[in-house]
C-alpha cells in the first residue's frame, strides 16, 4: 500500500493551566524540508520533535506548529517595579498635576516596564505535550494512508487504460502493414518500371522490420505489470514508480514513432496523456 505526502493532523491536550494544540501539515517534496514552530518555552526541544517527525513521516515539506493557550493563572511576564516607579516619578516632574492611575498606565507602556522570565520545561508535562505530538503525527499518517488509497486506485484505473489502449494498436497494426506495402507498392508502379519480386520482398520485410512494434508492446506490459506489482508491494515509493513510469514513456514514444498509422499514433496520443496524469500523482507518493 502506498502512502501520499500530503496530509494533515490535529490533537490538542488540556493540562491544568493552559491548552496546547499541535497541527502537522504536509505536501509533496523530493526530501524532508521540514518547518517547525515552537513557542519560546520548548525551544531546547526543537531537535528532539525534528528527530520524532522525520522517523514518522520521513519525506515531503512538513509544516509542524505547536500552540499554547493560557487558561489559568500562569504568565511569563512580570512587571518590572522599579522601572515602573522611576517612570512614574519622571513624569510627575514633568505633569506634577497629573492623575497617579493615568501615570501608572503610562508608565506600563514604556520600553522595559515588562520583563519576561524564562520558565523551565516541567519534564512531566513535557510527556504529555510527547503524547500530543506522536497523537497528531499519527492522524496525519492516517490521512496519507488515506490519500494513498485513492492514489493506488488511480493508479489502477490509468495503466488499465494504457494496456486497453496498446491493445488497440495491436487491433491495427496488421492493417498497417497491408497499408505499408500497398503504398511502397504504388510508389513503384506511379515510376513505370520493372521490377524484382524477389527482391521487392525483401526490401519490404527488411523495412517493416524496422516499423515493427513487438519488442516494445512486450517491454510496455512488463514494465505496466511491474508498476502494479511494486504498486501492492512493501518496497512501494514515489521513487521507484517514477523511474518505471520513465521507462514506460520511453516504449510509448518508440511506438509513436514507428507507427506510421494515423489511428495509432492517435491512440500513441492517448496513452502519454495517461502517462503523464500517472506522473503528476507519483510526485505526490511517499
Amino acid at each position: 500500500m502506498i502512502n501520499s505526502m500530503t496530509g494533515f493532523g490535529k490533537a490538542s491536550l488540556q493540562l491544568p493551566l493552559k491548552k496546547i494544540t499541535v497541527e502537522v501539515k504536509s505536501l509533496n517534496s523530493k526530501n524532508l524540508d521540514l518547518s517547525v514552530r515552537l513557542p519560546q518555552v520548548y525551544k531546547e526541544k526543537e531537535l528532539e520533535i525534528r528527530n520524532l517527525i522525520a522517523c514518522e513521516l520521513e519525506r515531503g515539506k512538513i509544516d509542524f506548529s505547536l500552540f499554547i493557550e493560557v487558561t489559568g493563572e500562569e504568565t511569563a511576564s512580570r512587571i518590572n517595579a522599579p522601572i515602573v516607579k522611576a517612570y512614574i516619578n519622571q513624569m510627575k516632574e514633568i505633569l506634577p498635576h497629573a492623575d497617579e492611575t493615568e501615570l501608572m498606565k503610562m508608565a506600563v507602556r514604556m520600553p522595559d516596564s515588562l520583563k519576561t522570565e524564562r520558565l523551565e520545561i516541567d519534564e512531566n508535562e513535557w510527556k504529555s505535550i510527547q503524547s500530543v505530538i506522536t497523537e497528531a503525527l499519527h492522524n496525519i499518517a492516517a490521512f496519507r494512508a488515506q490519500e494513498g488509497k485513492k492514489l493506488q486506485d488511480d493508479f489502477i484505473l490509468r495503466i488499465g487504460n494504457i494496456r486497453q489502449l496498446m491493445n488497440e494498436i495491436l487491433i491495427l497494426d496488421p492493417e498497417r502493414i497491408v497499408a505499408v506495402k500497398e503504398r511502397i507498392k504504388n510508389n513503384l508502379n506511379e515510376l513505370q518500371i520493372t521490377i524484382d519480386e524477389n527482391r521487392f520482398e525483401q526490401e519490404v520485410i527488411y523495412y517493416l522490420e524496422k516499423l515493427d512494434i513487438t519488442e516494445e508492446k512486450v517491454r510496455l506490459l512488463n514494465h505496466l505489470d511491474y508498476f502494479l506489482e511494486t504498486l501492492n508491494s512493501d518496497e512501494a515509493n514515489g521513487r521507484k514508480l517514477g523511474f518505471i513510469s520513465q521507462e514506460m514513456g520511453r516504449e510509448i514514444n518508440t511506438t509513436g514513432s514507428k507507427s506510421n498509422h494515423s489511428q495509432m499514433q492517435k491512440l500513441v496520443v492517448q496513452m502519454k496523456d495517461e502517462l503523464e496524469k500517472i506522473k503528476e500523482q507519483v510526485l505526490n507518493v511517499l
